[in-house]
């Protein structure tokens, strides 16, 4: 994320603070494996150590590790764009070529 968005999301996140909640599960060794989630109303980090599939192994390892970034509630996949658009700008008259 760029620096001036950076800045915009972080005051964002910090509005928040009393409703941000984490969870943790697993270790706290350095050889740990472990999963974290944060979260509130305007942000959603996970991070999990995970089982392989390509991998040769049944249990979780720190070597597979699944990572989320999202905004919850935010419709962040398919966002409809062009909708939202319309919705706020009058296109019914054409502009002049």
């Amino acid at each position: 994320m760029r620096a001036g968005h950076a800045r915009v999301k972080m005051e964002e996140v910090k509005e928040y603070l009393a409703e941000t909640h984490f969870a943790w599960m697993g270790g706290c060794e350095d050889d740990s494996i472990f999963y974290y989630r944060l979260h509130s109303p305007v942000i959603l980090i996970e991070f999990d150590h995970q089982a392989g599939i390509a991998f040769d192994n049944n249990e979780p390892t720190r070597n597979h590790i699944h990572t989320v970034v999202r905004t919850p509630n935010g419709n962040d996949y398919g966002m409809d764009l062009l909708r939202q658009h319309h919705e706020q700008f009058d296109h019914s008259h054409p502009v002049p070529a």
